[in-house]
C-alpha cells in the first residue's frame, strides 16, 4: 500500500466532506445567524460530537485498531472475526445505556455543560430539547467508528472517509427544505444529526459484509482481545482527545460571556478543522494500522521512519495552512458565513477566535501524528500523563486569557494547549528512543519557513481591504477567495519546488 496514495484518497474524501460542511454552516448562518437558537444547537450538538471524538474516534479507535491489526497479522480469520463480534456486542450494549441516560438526564447535562444558559429559560429549554434529539448520535457514530476501524485495518480507507459526507448532506437537505415544518425551526438541525448518524452506519455495513466481518451478536466478556481493548480504551480517553475536553470546558466559560460567543467559537473551530481534518485526521488514520503492524513485526527502524514521514508531511502542509488561515481569516469568514443574520460584527468576532486558534493549528495536527506513536505500541500511560498536564495548563490559560480577550482568549488557550501537548509527546517519543529523526531536518525547516514567509507576504499584499470583503456580493467574494487560495498554493508550491522538493521524495509503503 502506497501511504501517499492512501493519504490522497482520505484527504480527498475529507475535502469533499469539509466543502459540504461549509455549505452546511453557510446555510445555518444565513437562516439562524449567531444568537439564542444557534447557541442552543451548538451546545446540544457539541456534547454528542465531543463524545464521538473522545470515545468513538478517540479512545475506542486508538485502542481497537492496534489490537485488531495484531489479530489480523498473527491470528486466524475466525479469531479476528470473534474479536470484532465481541467488541461490537459490548460496545452496542454500553452505548444503548449511555444514550438512554443522556436523553433522560438532558436537563442536568445542559446545566453542567452550559450553566450560563440557566438564567435564560427559553435558551435552556431549547437546548434540552435539542440535546434529547441529538444524543442518540453517539450510539450510531460509535458503531460507525468500529466499522471504520475494521475497514481501515484492511486498507479500505475511502469507505469510512466518505461517511461524514452523509452527515453534511443530511444537514443541507434538512436546513434547506424542512426547517419551516418545525417549531422552532432550529429543531430541524437536531433531527439532521439523528438522520446523519444512521446514514453513516448504513453506508459502511455492505463493505463489512464483503470482508466477512459484519458483526454478529456474541457477548463474551472474558474474551482476551476484548479485555485488552477495554484496558487500553479507558485511559486513552485522556491521551488523544484532550483538546475536545478543553472545548467542552470552553463552552462552559463561553456560556457566561456575551450572547453569540458560543457561535463565534463554533464557526472559527469549523474553519480550523478544515486543515486539521484534511491532514491531521487523514494522516493519523492511515498511519495507525501501519505503525501497529511495524510494532507487531518488531521493525523498530521502520516504525521510526513512518513517524518521521508523518512529521515531515505535517510540517510541510500544516505550517502554511496555519499561516494562511490567519492571514485570510476575514476573507474566509466573510465568504462562507457573512449572509442573512450573520452580521459584520459576527464576522469580526469570529475572526478574533480564528486568529487565536491558528496559533495552535500545527500543534493540533502534530498531536494526531505523535499520539499514534504510543497507541500503536499499546502504550497508554505516557499519553495519559501528558493529557492531564495539558488539560490543567489549558484551563489555567483560560483563566488568564478569558477576561482580557473574552472568547478569543478561550480559543488561544486551546491552541497553546495543543502545542504543549505536541511538544511533550515529541519529547517522550525521543527520550524513550521510539522515534529517531532522519537526517536533514534543519534544512527542511529552513526551506519550509522561507516558503511560508513568501506565501504570507504575497497573500497580505493582494487580498484587499476588510471593507471590500464585508460589502462585496457573494459571487465576488467567492471568486476573490478562490483566487487567493490558488495564488497562495501556487506561490508556496513553487517556492518548495525551487528548493528542490519533489512529490516522489515522500512516497512510502505502509502495511498491506
Amino acid at each position: 500500500m502506497n501511504l501517499l496514495g492512501a493519504l490522497a484518497t482520505v484527504s480527498g474524501m475529507t475535502l469533499l466532506s469539509r466543502i459540504l460542511g461549509f455549505v452546511r454552516d453557510a446555510l445555518i448562518a444565513r437562516a439562524f445567524g449567531a444568537g439564542l437558537a444557534t447557541d442552543a444547537f451548538f451546545v446540544a450538538f457539541r456534547l454528542p460530537n465531543l463524545l464521538r471524538r473522545l470515545f468513538a474516534e478517540g479512545a475506542f479507535s486508538q485502542a481497537f485498531v492496534p489490537i485488531l491489526a495484531e489479530y489480523k497479522n498473527r491470528h486466524s480469520a475466525e479469531e479476528t472475526r470473534e474479536l470484532v463480534d465481541c467488541v461490537a456486542s459490548v460496545l452496542g450494549l454500553a452505548l444503548v445505556a449511555v444514550t438512554v441516560l443522556g436523553v433522560a438526564l438532558a436537563p442536568v447535562v445542559v446545566y453542567l455543560s452550559a450553566p450560563g444558559f440557566a438564567t435564560d429559560p427559553d435558551k435552556f429549554g431549547l437546548t434540552v430539547a435539542l440535546l434529547r434529539i441529538t444524543f442518540p448520535y453517539i450510539l450510531f457514530i460509535s458503531m460507525v467508528a468500529l466499522a471504520a476501524g475494521v475497514l481501515n485495518t484492511h486498507n479500505r480507507f475511502a469507505v469510512p472517509a466518505f461517511a461524514p459526507v452523509l452527515l453534511n448532506v443530511s444537514f443541507i437537505v434538512a436546513a434547506a427544505f424542512f426547517a419551516p415544518y418545525f417549531d422552532p425551526p432550529v429543531l430541524v438541525l437536531g433531527w439532521a444529526v439523528f438522520a446523519g448518524g444512521i446514514l453513516q452506519l448504513l453506508w459502511q455495513l455492505p463493505f463489512l459484509a464483503r470482508l466477512g466481518l459484519l458483526p454478529r451478536w456474541r457477548l463474551n466478556l472474558h474474551h482476551p482481545g476484548l479485555r485488552r481493548v477495554l484496558k487500553l480504551m479507558l485511559p486513552a480517553l485522556f491521551g488523544v482527545s484532550i483538546s475536545q475536553i478543553s472545548l467542552l470546558i470552553n463552552t462552559i466559560f463561553a456560556s457566561f460571556l456575551v450572547s453569540g460567543s458560543v457561535s463565534w467559537l463554533y464557526y472559527a473551530d469549523r474553519l480550523m478543522e478544515f486543515p486539521a481534518g484534511m491532514l491531521g485526521a487523514a494522516l493519523g488514520t492511515i498511519l495507525l494500522p501501519s505503525l501497529a503492524k511495524r510494532h507487531a513485526d518488531g521493525a523498530t527502524e521502520e516504525y521510526s521512519k513512518l513517524l518521521d514521514w508523518g512529521l515531515r508531511l505535517t510540517v510541510m502542509l500544516a505550517v502554511p495552512a496555519a499561516v494562511a488561515l490567519a492571514v485570510l481569516a476575514l476573507p474566509l469568514i466573510a465568504t462562507l458565513f457573512h449572509y442573512g443574520r450573520f452580521s459584520a460584527e459576527d464576522a469580526w468576532m469570529t475572526r478574533q477566535a480564528l486568529l487565536a486558534y491558528s496559533v495552535g493549528l500545527t500543534g493540533m495536527i502534530l498531536v494526531k501524528i505523535l499520539a499514534p506513536g504510543f497507541y500503536a505500541r499499546q502504550n497508554v500511560v505516557t499519553p495519559v500523563k501528558i493529557g492531564v498536564v495539558t488539560l490543567v495548563a489549558t484551563q489555567a490559560m483560560n483563566l488568564v486569557f478569558v477576561m482580557p480577550l473574552q472568547h478569543a482568549g478561550l480559543a488561544l488557550a486551546i491552541g497553546l494547549g495543543a502545542c504543549l501537548n505536541a511538544a511533550l509527546l515529541y519529547h517522550y517519543l525521543r527520550s524513550h528512543d521510539i522515534y529517531r529523526p532522519q537526517a536533514g531536518w534543519a534544512g527542511f525547516w529552513l526551506k519550509v519557513a522561507v516558503s511560508v514567509a513568501v506565501m504570507a507576504a504575497v497573500l497580505w499584499a493582494v487580498m484587499g481591504s476588510p471593507e471590500w470583503w464585508l460589502a462585496a456580493d457573494s459571487l465576488r467574494r467567492l471568486a476573490g477567495l478562490g483566487g487567493l487560495v490558488v495564488l497562495g498554493a501556487t506561490v508556496y508550491a513553487g517556492s518548495l519546488l525551487a528548493f528542490g522538493f519533489r512529490l516522489r521524495d515522500f512516497a512510502l509503503r505502509g502495511a498491506d
